[in-house]
């Protein structure tokens, strides 16, 4: 069974720009949630229930208009056990750019679908390698606007690339959508990527 399109929970243009690159049409249909983590409860399973949450939450919102894979996402930052979401404010975000400064760190990204009564997820982890960040460059970073609303308060495919002295892992898992797992999870509930037509 192929679709003709997905509805994506989000409104991230990453995501949006990352589908795009692989061809799969979609319609947006962002959800807000309580995305709080569990007390004691592990960074992996923490994305894990937050990408099915918006999904589920999305297919009842759009089950109505016809039986459409729903694919969600969730991404954080991970540092010594501690999950550096988006920044709350400026004071904030430096903070965060101070520790991940000079360290590497893990970035934990879940996709989940949902399709009737069949749910997919999986977990795509990488670990990224910052240099040394000087109080100056972390401040005037911060005045790019680039660290709102993202994980980490930086965004990989933007300014702080010149941060990055390492990666291993997905580059689009860090962005927000790891595309190899996307297309997986996709083809597993009968959604034909632009790849998968052409064999």
């Amino acid at each position: 069974m192929n679709q003709d399109f997905i509805y994506l929970a989000s409104a991230s243009p990453r995501r949006r720009e990352l589908l795009d690159q692989i061809g799969i049409r979609y319609h947006t249909h962002p959800v807000h949630i309580d995305e709080s983590r569990l007390e004691n409860e592990a960074p992996p399973d923490y994305v894990r229930r937050v990408a099915l949450d918006k999904a589920r939450t999305a297919w009842w919102a759009v089950a109505g208009k016809g039986p459409r894979p729903v694919l969600a996402a969730d991404t954080a930052v991970v540092l010594d056990g501690e999950v550096f979401s988006q920044p709350r404010d400026r004071a904030h975000a430096l903070a965060m750019l101070e520790h991940l400064s000079g360290r590497t760190h893990e970035v934990l990204t879940a996709v989940a679908v949902k399709l009737g009564a069949q749910e997919e997820s999986v977990l795509s982890t990488s670990r990224v390698s910052f240099r040394e960040l000087g109080a100056a460059e972390r401040e005037a970073y911060w005045r790019s606007g680039e660290p709102l609303g993202k994980a980490g308060a930086y965004a990989i495919q933007g300014r702080a690339a010149v941060f990055i002295s390492a990666l291993q892992g997905s580059y689009s898992g860090v962005m927000g959508l790891p595309l190899f797992e996307t297309a997986r999870l996709l083809e597993a509930v009968g959604y034909a990527t632009c790849v998968a037509q052409l064999r």
